[in-house]
């Protein structure tokens, strides 16, 4: 069967989207897979401008496609929206395989896909007996431009067009063990960062899209952005597959690196074409649910409607600057001492759903058991409980089978609420002081190269970084 991306006529909507111009929104002949036509879209949308349909239905016809979860249908990510369903997104993936020794720190690459994996389908398996009803493509950095930045070289060995082939492969596996959906997501690029044009970035991310809709994903996620601009980019380009489409930025209640307050930030991904919109990664449950008030109160100012989506950090970071942890002199290998406790998650999801957030989950430092707490916290709403729920006892109770009395004793929910954490560590500092250099796209420090950084380069990075600390 051909897809549209075997097909030989034009791709209208695609090509406006590559040449820097705003696709139009898929009409109703385009039917969205398992009845996403939705209630949030365009036609929600009271303050977007309207779109006339120029897209050809013979090349984007997703009807002809294979059911949403191959033989058996599910309902798709809006479909379960729109009805009020909680869905919860999956984890941290580079952090996690980082730790496992699959994935490179620095680079942050998920070549892990092609050369390992058993241990990403193990992952994804794992956070959805947790109780993700996402699987989320391991395609976080794999644009060709960052698979071959600063001296990785990932597509000497392998193509782009392999990795996130992969990432697919392996997501739907284990998705179709389960009530789970298959998320394809873009992120930022060096491009971006490098000053290229719109219609350069837009390329990147086009090629990613060409393996999701080959692959048959179930909906789309652009994630990870610290512009709105390339956010922008991103969506207007996603949208042309007549998916759903999510965006999340890295912010926090500063709003974007250029300035731009979140409220906005929110209001031009939705009138780009998002559906979901909220914030992922950079800063912790607490600043990343400021955020997303912040973006629900400028969407509800412009008259506009969507729905809402968190997936921060499981680090505490009440320290960060606007950059969030990345500017933390722990990131990324001193961390540990800020991993957020399965209590302070299940506190996170009740704050979350009373915000009116409904697609829950996390980012970096966020493992299964992360996950199993907001399944667990909400499992009143959502009427069951994960897998993985048959081996914890709800706050502990299982406690009360320890050989120890005193650990017996610990098997309540009001002693796991009120314990105030020791970190073992008696004279180090309860805070850090951010490196805070400031610099954002078009900084020449942050323009990006295919060769490896220079020793020369280093160099002058130290002698800065001795300058800043002092």
């Amino acid at each position: 069967m051909k897809g549209w991306w075997a097909c030989s006529r034009p791709r209208p909507a695609l090509a406006r989207a590559v040449a820097g111009r705003p696709s139009p929104r898929p009409t109703a002949g385009i039917k969205r897979q398992a009845a996403d036509s939705e209630q949030v879209g365009a036609a929600q949308r009271e303050g977007s401008p309207s779109r006339s349909a120029s897209v050809s239905t013979t090349c984007l016809d997703t009807t002809k496609m294979p059911p949403v979860g191959g033989k058996k249908a599910k309902k798709g990510i809006l479909e379960r929206l729109n009805a009020g369903e909680i869905v919860i997104g999956d984890g941290g993936f580079v952090f996690a395989l980082e730790k496992r020794g699959y994935v490179k720190a620095g680079p942050w690459t998920p070549e892990a896909a092609v050369e390992h994996p058993e241990a990403v389908r193990q992952l994804h398996r794992e956070f959805l007996r947790a109780g993700s009803n996402v699987m989320q493509t391991f395609t976080f950095y794999a644009s060709e431009d960052k698979l071959e930045n600063r001296g990785n070289y990932v597509l000497e060995k392998i193509s782009g067009q392999k990795v996130n082939e992969a990432a697919c492969d392996i997501a739907r596996q284990v998705a179709d063990e389960g009530d789970a959906l298959v998320a394809g997501g873009v992120s930022q690029t060096p491009s971006y960062l490098s000053c290229k044009s719109e219609t350069e970035v837009k390329k990147v991310f086009l090629q990613q899209l060409e393996v999701f809709m080959k692959k048959n994903v179930d909906f789309l996620i652009a994630e990870y952005f610290e512009h709105v601009e390339e956010a922008v980019w991103a969506v207007e380009t996603l949208i042309a597959s007549g998916k759903p489409v999510a965006a999340t930025m890295c912010i926090g209640p500063e709003g974007d690196l250029h300035g731009v307050p979140p409220g906005e930030c929110a209001v031009r991904l939705v009138k780009a074409g998002a559906s979901i919109v909220g914030v992922n990664c950079h800063f912790d449950p607490t600043i990343s649910l400021q955020t997303v008030k912040l973006m629900k109160e400028g969407l509800e100012a412009a008259r506009l409607k969507a729905h809402l989506m968190s997936q921060p950090l499981a680090y505490h970071t009440p320290d960060c600057n606007k950059q969030g942890f990345i500017d933390l002199p722990e990131f990324p290998f001193g961390l540990e001492p800020r991993v957020a406790t399965r209590w302070d998650i299940q506190k996170y999801a009740r704050e979350a759903y009373n915000l009116g957030v409904r697609y829950i989950g996390g980012c970096c430092g966020f493992e299964p058991y992360h996950i199993r707490a907001i399944a667990e916290e909400l499992a009143p709403e959502r009427g069951f409980l994960p897998p993985a729920s048959e081996k914890h006892g709800s706050w502990g109770s299982g406690l009360d089978m320890h050989t120890k009395p005193w650990v017996r004793a610990r098997a309540r929910k009001e002693y796991w609420e009120n314990l105030r954490i020791a970190s073992g560590r008696p004279y180090n500092p309860s805070m850090s002081k951010p490196d805070g250099w400031g610099v954002t796209k078009g900084t020449a420090e942050l323009m990006q190269q295919k060769e490896a950084t220079t020793e020369q380069q280093l160099k002058e990075l130290f002698e800065k970084q001795k300058f800043k600390s002092q």
